[in-house]
């Protein structure tokens, strides 16, 4: 009889206790959702030895810091390996949310999985991640910069050779930018206008690779080449230094993309052609907003990208960009306050700067 008198009163004050006190509520990892918890964001980068990895960088965390969360940066120079370690590292941190720029863009899908084993949700930032696995894709429309070089470069050098100076084969970037280029180029090279003469996928995107290619190129066709299609400006800076070996500089047209400071002297010096602007503070941002709504698990606006690797579609963020050139700099990066007007026409006499 005590004892079921037991019982009851115990059954009587767990029903009391789970109808009269308010429970924690729980988000979907089942987790406790705690609204007063700092939010703490991992960001493994591959690199920051090109200026606008640097500015990824130092705009992701201070955007982090402007609205109060931890983020904890690390940096694989380039090493997939290591990167793997850093993803490893920032696990056992307590992150909340995962963002990789990979060095490996299918190497990086065995990070994507350790950290969802955990429930933690993963950002693929800049450079696609082939995995189908991942809560966000934010980057700029890369197809898009892909079609606006070889378009840019079609439009002004319609016939001859051409050389094309791709990135990094493990970069998603890379391979998206080629088949861009090619489709755009594609009639053109059908009809025997243009021809392409040398092509390349360059280690790392590096512009000693780049700038070797370049010679090869050079001498292989007695310097007849009218386009250099460079898919960033890093690579572009070694193609051009090929060119003003052979005095050629500025008399070849060559591209770029990420709109980096030296480039954008050489675009003002009439060296190189042009570069693709991409905002990067909205981007880093961006990254941060949309990682910090993951760990409160609220809502994003996504559209579908189509994954062309695994065949999938990816939810998506993307950003527009801008065409740069000689005629447009001041209107561009120098209105948006992205590089100095003194800066930019650093090596240009002050006779031959456009007017402010």
């Amino acid at each position: 009889m005590k004892f079921r008198l037991f019982f009851l009163l115990l059954a009587s004050a767990v029903a009391l206790s789970c109808s009269g006190t308010p429970q924690q509520q729980t988000n979907s990892t089942g987790k406790p959702a705690d609204p007063n918890k700092k939010v703490k964001i991992g960001f493994s980068m591959a690199t920051v030895k090109e200026e606008r990895w640097q500015r990824d960088h130092d705009a992701f965390k201070a955007h982090c810091e402007k609205i109060g969360v931890d983020c904890p940066i690390t940096v694989a120079d380039n090493n997939s390996d290591r990167q793997a370690n850093d993803v490893d590292n920032l696990l056992t941190q307590g992150i909340d949310v995962l963002v990789i720029a990979p060095q490996n863009a299918t190497q990086a899908a065995s990070l994507v999985d350790k950290a969802k084993a955990q429930n933690i949700p993963v950002i693929s930032y800049d450079r696609l991640i082939n995995s189908d696995k991942i809560d966000l894709y934010i980057s700029h429309q890369v197809p898009v910069i892909g079609r606006k070089i070889a378009e840019y470069a079609l439009q002004r050098a319609p016939e001859g050779n051409y050389v094309m100076v791709y990135g990094s084969g493990t970069d998603n970037n890379a391979v998206i930018m080629k088949k861009e280029q090619l489709d755009v180029l594609k009639p053109a090279i059908d009809s025997g206008k243009i021809k392409i003469v040398a092509d390349q996928f360059i280690t790392d995107w590096k512009p000693e690779e780049a700038l070797k290619m370049a010679e090869n190129a050079l001498t292989q066709n007695n310097d007849n080449v009218a386009a250099f299609v460079v898919s960033n400006d890093g690579m572009a800076g070694g193609v051009i230094s090929a060119l003003e070996k052979k005095g050629l500089a500025g008399k070849i047209l060559v591209t770029g993309q990420d709109a980096q400071l030296d480039a954008l002297q050489r675009i003002a010096e009439g060296k190189q052609t042009m570069t693709v602007y991409k905002a990067i503070i909205p981007l880093a941002s961006g990254a941060v907003d949309a990682a910090v709504k993951l760990a409160k698990r609220e809502p994003l606006t996504t559209t579908p990208f189509k994954n062309d690797v695994i065949n999938k579609d990816v939810p998506a963020i993307l950003l527009e960009v801008v065409t740069v050139d000689k005629n447009n700099l001041v209107d561009t990066v120098i209105k948006d306050g992205y590089a100095k007007f003194e800066d930019v026409y650093k090596n240009v006499p002050e006779g031959e700067r456009p007017k402010r």
